[in-house]
């Protein structure tokens, strides 16, 4: 099959969809089907375009298996900037509806959300190149941007609602990451029987348990250290003011490190209020090949999601954490497909949201329990073994392709 792929992040950009993405190109590509893949230049880890990128609108790369059109994503340092957000979203949206409507017929076309207005840019490509479209929803927005108290009730939440609605109408499947979140979009939309649950993966073979001891932690002081650690983004979506309450119950507790390790617009505010916490350590975001060795650098992984952003968003670190063998600890509301995982992969320890105490308590549990930390981490590393390949995802979005674009012959 010819595919095009819509998407906000492609590698080298080290957002955490996109690694997904890539790698659902690249499996794609080894089942012998040609890809074009549009996305922006790199720019997530600063918020700004990577240096080696910057200077054109524009730039295209041929590949062994189809082409990569990168294009300025007019990126907003504070995600707070809505307005601004807006903007670059329509900007880049555009763009990419201009650029890649333009070509030859294809068989299909995988817009990937957020940002929404990417549903609308796979639909004008769909169209004019008469391919069918499946609309990937990372995270449910607005969903996400209402439970953080971004968008109120007013213009723009309805405008935004009923973009949403016209994506998930107008696209010919929607897939999203769990059972809740298809609950969720199937409320939304006319056709509910389009929402097809196919989960994120995690690389099993790149990620594996590894010794704790590493150039990481050799590198950032960390030797012999116990190491609780949040990585990822930091950002609108995390509870880390109570990893750092936390840091601070705990903090007579020796050799004990908390690493918050990423970058984001909420780090400087962070840092301000873990001045004088001693066993808080900020680390800057690491480079995509260093993951393994930063998941593995730790005693204990927490995934703290604010109050009902559990319900809207499934964390892809989540299973790169238990590829790692490592056991985490997440803030999530219960019920949730995160705290679901945590329980069926018997990974770890789920607590409520914004809780400071519940965690303290889930963190003193397993540094007393070293038995405890090494089952749950061969627990859920033998759990993503059996659940989350990349060659099993990619091989549900073929079929689900070839399901929605059936041979001439079977049509006639």
């Amino acid at each position: 099959m010819n595919l095009v792929v819509v998407t906000p992040h492609f590698a080298p950009d080290v957002a955490p969809t996109g690694n997904v993405i890539t790698r659902i190109v690249h499996e794609l590509a080894l089942l012998g089907h040609r890809i074009e893949v549009v996305t922006s230049l790199p720019w997530y880890r600063q918020h700004a375009v990577e240096p080696e990128f910057q200077g054109r609108l524009v730039r295209r790369e041929d590949t062994p298996w189809g082409r990569i059109v990168r294009l300025h994503p007019f990126p907003a340092p504070d995600k707070r900037a809505l307005l601004h957000r807006a903007a670059a979203f329509a900007g880049f949206s555009i763009m990419g509806a201009a650029l890649a409507a333009r070509g030859p017929k294809v068989d299909g076309v995988l817009a990937v959300s957020p940002p929404l207005t990417l549903g609308v840019t796979g639909l004008a490509i769909a169209r004019a190149r008469g391919g069918k479209l499946v609309f990937n929803i990372q995270d449910v927005y607005p969903d996400v941007a209402v439970d953080l108290g971004v968008l109120s009730e007013g213009p723009l939440l309805r405008a935004t609602r009923r973009l949403e609605r016209f994506c998930y109408d107008n696209a010919d499947a929607v897939t999203v990451l769990s059972e809740e979140l298809q609950d969720n979009v199937r409320a939304k939309t006319a056709e509910p029987e389009k929402v097809r649950v196919i989960p994120n993966f995690v690389d099993t073979t790149a990620i594996a348990p590894a010794p704790h001891e590493n150039d990481y932690r050799r590198h950032f002081g960390l030797t012999g250290k116990t190491v609780v650690m949040y990585a990822g983004n930091v950002g609108l979506s995390q509870s880390l003011d109570t990893v750092l309450e936390t840091a601070g119950a705990l903090a007579y507790e020796r050799d004990l490190i908390f690493v918050i390790n990423g970058q984001g617009a909420g780090r400087p505010e962070l840092e301000r209020k873990a001045r004088g916490l001693t066993n808080v350590r900020f680390v800057n975001m690491q480079p995509l090949e260093r993951l393994p060795e930063v998941l593995a650098a730790a005693d204990v992984h927490l995934v703290p999601l604010k109050k009902g952003l559990a319900r809207s968003s499934v964390p892809s670190k989540t299973y790169s954490i238990l590829a790692a063998g490592r056991p985490l600890i997440a803030g999530v509301d219960p019920g949730t497909e995160v705290a679901r995982l945590v329980e069926r992969s018997g990974a770890g320890i789920a607590v409520p949201p914004e809780d400071a105490e519940a965690l303290t308590k889930a963190v003193r549990q397993l540094l007393q329990s070293p038995q405890d930390r090494l089952a749950m981490g061969d627990a859920g590393r033998s759990f993503v073994e059996r659940w989350a390949s990349p060659a099993a995802v990619a091989e549900s979005y073929a079929e689900l392709f070839e399901e929605l674009s059936p041979p001439e012959a079977a049509r006639s």
